[in-house]
């Protein structure tokens, strides 16, 4: 029998608590560990959603607003008393790019509401290279030259001035990333042929 003293009971205690400490430390990795990889599939499947697939869908649902919104301006544009001879092909030019600049601050403040920030501008560098590289043309279409104004393409046909698309520079800025792109949607898309740049 030991004596209440001796060494050999108190190594017993001693390794009972050690034990329970080694179990209470295990206990508390394992919960670690199954907070940190959930974590990081939340994680994951955030990133994946809203870098990729969330603005791509944006801007193009602002090309088709956008589409609208030209071939709209463009039939306003032949209303009215007199068909719009090729002379007056810079006002109408201008009239139709105001009425765009005016639905792309509408754009716009939709947009503000949901977490991005969307900026539409038309682009007049991007208008007058499709207007060198793809003016409609082709056999049995007697169109003469394209011209670019202020970001709206226009083109003389039997001696009227055709609207025949615009080009808009879109930026969108959102949490998860910032997208930039240049869009040229068309009033008659079947009537757009490529053509060889020069």
């Amino acid at each position: 029998m030991n004596p209440p003293w001796s060494g050999r009971r108190g190594r017993t205690g001693c390794g009972d608590r050690g034990q329970i400490v080694l179990v209470a430390a295990a206990v508390v990795a394992v919960a670690f560990l199954s907070m940190t990889l959930a974590y990081a599939q939340l994680g994951y499947d955030a990133d994946r959603t809203g870098a990729g697939a969330v603005e791509v869908a944006s801007v193009s649902e602002v090309d088709r607003r956008l589409t609208g919104s030209l071939r709209a301006a463009a039939r306003e544009a032949r209303r009215g008393g007199d068909t719009p001879t090729w002379q007056d092909r810079r006002p109408i030019a201008r009239r139709v790019a105001a009425s765009l600049d005016a639905d792309g601050d509408r754009l716009e403040r939709v947009h503000a509401g949901e977490s991005r920030s969307v900026v539409i501008e038309l682009d007049s560098a991007a208008a007058a290279r499709w207007a060198r590289e793809r003016c409609p043309d082709g056999p049995g279409r007697a169109f003469g030259p394209c011209r670019a104004i202020d970001g709206v393409v226009v083109q003389e046909r039997a001696d009227e001035t055709a609207v025949v698309a615009a080009a808009f520079r879109i930026r969108i800025v959102s949490p998860a990333e910032s997208t930039t792109a240049t869009v040229v949607p068309r009033v008659v898309p079947t009537l757009n042929r490529s053509r060889p740049a020069s």
